[in-house]
C-alpha cells in the first residue's frame, strides 16, 4: 500500500468540502465538533504478515474547519514499535442514520523498538474506516490504515493496522 490512503481521503473530503461547508462563511470556516477518546485495538500488518498487535489512543479537538477535525494519536505495538501524531480526520455520514465513512492522514513520529525499521522517523499515517454511531454519541468502527515515511528516506517499506475502534463523546 502506498499513498492510496492519503488520496481517497484527500479527495472525498474535498468533494464533501465543496458539497457541504462553501457556504457564505467559507470551506475552512472553523465550526464546534464533538470531542471523542477513542481506543482501538487491532491487528500490525508488514510486508503481507501480520507480525503482532496494536493498542491506538487518540482524541478529537472541540472544532473543525470545514470537514477536517484536529485530532491526536498515539500508539504502540507489543513489539515496542511507538507512534504519536498529529493531523485530520473526516466523517462521512452514509446510508442508513448512524452509519458513517471516516478517513484521517496524520504525520507523526516513529519509533521502531523491536518492530520493523520503516526508514527513519518521521511517518504519516492515512486511515479510512467504516462505523455505526449509537443514540449515546459512541461509535464503533473498523479501520484500515497505512503508515510510511512517504518516500522521504529509504527504506520506505510501509506498516499496515487492520482495527476495531471504540469512542466515546465526551460533551
Amino acid at each position: 500500500m502506498d499513498g492510496t490512503l492519503a488520496a481517497i481521503y484527500l479527495i472525498a473530503s474535498l468533494f464533501d468540502m465543496g458539497v457541504n461547508h462553501c457556504g457564505n462563511t467559507g470551506c475552512l470556516a472553523r465550526d464546534a465538533a464533538p470531542v471523542r477518546l477513542s481506543v482501538q485495538a487491532g491487528d500490525v500488518i508488514f510486508q503481507e504478515e501480520r507480525i503482532g498487535q496494536e493498542l491506538y489512543l487518540g482524541y478529537d479537538l472541540d472544532h473543525a474547519y470545514g470537514p477536517f477535525q484536529p485530532t491526536v494519536g498515539f500508539s504502540m505495538t507489543d513489539e515496542g514499535a511507538g507512534w504519536i501524531g498529529l493531523g485530520v480526520k473526516s466523517r462521512f455520514e452514509i446510508g442508513p442514520a448512524g452509519l458513517f465513512a471516516e478517513g484521517s492522514i496524520m504525520p507523526g513520529y516513529y519509533g521502531a523498538g523491536d518492530g520493523p525499521d520503516l526508514g527513519g522517523n518521521l511517518h504519516i499515517r492515512s486511515a479510512l474506516g467504516m462505523g455505526y454511531e449509537f443514540g449515546n454519541g459512541a461509535t464503533l468502527s473498523v479501520l484500515y490504515d497505512h503508515r510510511s515515511n512517504a518516500d522521504t528516506q529509504s527504506p520506505n517499506p510501509g506498516m499496515e493496522t487492520l482495527s476495531i475502534r471504540y469512542q466515546v463523546a465526551l460533551d
